[in-house]
């Protein structure tokens, strides 16, 4: 038994050091997707909410692109393991529309974090005739900017 003491310390010393080295996904700072929308997400509090800004590359209207507000929330459960679920909502300044973003952030085999995401697009319709054609579906992978210097 003397004799396996220092496998056995070696063996833990080793399972612990890989248990520290996980890397951790934050939703803090600049995301890219993959039709080329940018969005920033500030600080996530001590609660899990967060604010920031989307610009989208895409839109259904004439209307000028610009800049809009976007308010979310972090699961902060401690069974999320360092891939925690997220939601958020655009409220788009440029159209009468607001989109609600669902997801997990993710650290890939490469130790690269990916946001996985689907979301559902409102637009606001004149009457409930309409209210079939008013809300649109799909999904979005975001990946992180590098950080401005």
């Amino acid at each position: 038994m003397v004799q396996a003491t220092p496998f056995l310390l070696v063996l833990f010393l080793a399972l612990g050091a890989h248990g520290l080295s996980v890397k951790k996904c934050s939703l803090t700072g600049r995301w890219v997707n993959d039709l080329g929308s940018n969005m920033t997400i500030m600080t996530v509090n001590a609660n899990g909410d967060f604010a920031g800004s989307y610009h989208t590359a895409v839109t259904a209207t004439s209307n000028e692109i610009k800049l809009s507000p976007l308010k979310g929330t972090l699961q902060k459960s401690p069974n999320q393991k360092g891939q925690p679920t997220f939601g958020f909502t655009v409220n788009w300044s440029f159209s009468d529309s607001i989109t609600v973003f669902t997801g997990q952030c993710f650290v890939d085999e490469d130790g690269k974090e990916v946001l996985k995401t689907m979301w559902l697009l409102r637009s606001h319709v004149e009457s409930i005739k309409s209210d079939w054609k008013a809300t649109r579906v799909g999904i979005n992978v975001f990946t992180r900017l590098p950080t401005q210097e």
